[in-house]
């Protein structure tokens, strides 16, 4: 029993070293994020939605309420409506996606004019933020315009008991590399540090270890 205690205490200590060591490298991967206020002066649009697997989509096709209908995108990023077999959604904005939808029902009526409204979000991999590690509920969330670390923390109910908040690190990609950032979250949630709170930006992902010491 000894043994084993002795293993598995060795082990934690293998894993924290390893796990500081990849720290330090994301705290000099791509220095020190500016810091975001808590409220946006000035509330501006963010990239444009592209719509993802699982996304809830309400079509309207005017004057055709038999084609009018709502439809889940499936996990391959298609869907069937009537007149039309596995339409590719995912990696268009609705607006793309209508006229992609009035190009396939030009073969059967006369002119369509289509909307299509996203009515459950969800969003592609590269628009969703990413939390993994000791958040209270680690999830991927759908990114929202001038989302902020705050948010985020907010939408995952904050940190564990054992999480190590300001050795958090965020992973960005930017311009087609990865870059990592260290985080304080501990500053900004337990201390309210201001300085703390960081612009998010889609695709970010936050990984938050625990503490073992």
């Amino acid at each position: 029993m000894t043994q084993s205690f002795q293993g598995i205490s060795a082990m934690k200590v293998v894993s924290a070293a390893i796990l500081g060591l990849f720290l330090v490298a994301c705290s000099h991967g791509g220095g020190e994020l500016p810091s975001a206020n808590f409220v946006p002066p000035q509330e501006g649009p963010g990239p444009n939605y592209v719509v993802g697997p699982l996304d809830n989509l309400s079509i309207f096709v005017w004057r055709n309420p038999e084609l009018s209908t709502s439809v889940q995108v499936r996990p391959d990023g298609r869907f069937s409506v009537p007149l039309i077999d596995d339409m590719v959604a995912t990696g268009k904005t609705p607006t793309e996606l209508a006229r992609a939808i009035e190009e396939k029902l030009g073969s059967y009526i006369q002119s369509p004019i289509v909307t299509v409204m996203v009515t459950g979000f969800v969003g592609p991999f590269a628009q969703q933020v990413r939390v993994v590690g000791a958040a209270a509920k680690p999830q991927a969330i759908p990114y929202r315009a001038n989302m902020t670390l705050l948010d985020v923390m907010i939408a995952v109910g904050g940190l564990t008991e054992f999480a190590s908040g300001n050795g958090a690190a965020l992973v960005r990609s930017e311009g087609g590399a990865q870059k990592e950032y260290g985080l304080r979250i501990s500053d900004l949630l337990k201390d309210g540090d201001s300085t703390a709170n960081v612009g998010i930006m889609p695709g970010d992902v936050i990984i938050i270890p625990e503490s073992f010491f």
